[in-house]
């Protein structure tokens, strides 16, 4: 914590000729940029492996018709098809995963009032007015709805709204073009090959929006963590997914 602590506050110290009092913001804006920068050979990687589970869809629909009195024996053909062109129907979620680590350690770091033993100087740094350790709760409590605290958070809430927006249309055209839900490199080959899957692909559409709650309900750094990383993804998929 204290190195990660140090990490951030050197950023903000950079950045503070440029931002001056919401340099810590903006060091937190870059840091998730370097984490998605980190990850991106994994998006790649994710949004090739759609594209393979897209091109496999024949096959597979082939197993379905040949296999569809023996769902047991289907779904062990459809694995053993993956697994000899080397495609994994869960390989889109690992970009998403790597991630929490540093959400989770920027939670702890901004929701902390010491740090080794000493005061923690980061709940001090604000965005504009709203303090990086503050809740959209605090705002409401203060009566700030409307003030600048209060436009921060309509600002950062119209952001995920956007990309989640877009990435639900993206969702559903996939939808209409394969017959089944891919969302950020997720599965696109149905829930009869991996128990529970086509469930959890019918849901993702909807789990952007749950980023709303999200960035309400933790403290402000952590939600600018997840706004930037949410408006990074829809771009990322925009780009990848074509």
């Amino acid at each position: 914590m204290s190195v990660f602590a140090s990490l951030v506050e050197r950023l903000a110290d950079l950045l503070q000729p440029l931002f001056h009092a919401s340099a810590a913001a903006a060091a937190i804006v870059l840091f998730t940029a370097l984490v998605r920068l980190l990850v991106l050979p994994l998006s790649r990687a994710a949004a090739r492996g759609q594209r393979a589970r897209a091109a496999l869809q024949p096959r597979v629909a082939e197993l379905r018709t040949k296999y569809r009195k023996d769902p047991e024996r289907m779904r062990k053909a459809v694995l053993e098809l993956h697994a000899e062109e080397k495609v994994s129907p869960l390989s889109g979620c690992l970009p998403g995963l790597l991630q929490l680590p540093a959400f989770f350690l920027l939670y702890r770091l901004f929701s902390s009032s010491t740090i080794g033993g000493e005061g923690n100087g980061l709940l001090g740094h604000r965005l504009l007015t709203a303090p990086l350790g503050g809740r959209w709760a605090d705002v409401l409590a203060d009566g700030q709805v409307f003030g600048v605290s209060g436009l921060v958070y309509v600002a950062l809430f119209a952001v995920v709204a956007a990309a989640a927006t877009l990435n639900f249309l993206r969702a559903k055209r996939s939808a209409a073009e394969s017959g089944a839900v891919a969302v950020g490199g997720g599965d696109a080959v149905g829930g009869e090959q991996v128990p529970g899957l086509g469930v959890m692909s019918k849901a993702m559409p909807f789990m952007s929006y749950f980023t709303l709650v999200t960035v309400a309900v933790v403290p402000l750094a952590a939600a600018l963590y997840v706004v930037t990383s949410t408006a990074w993804s829809a771009v990322e998929r925009a780009v990848l997914y074509r």
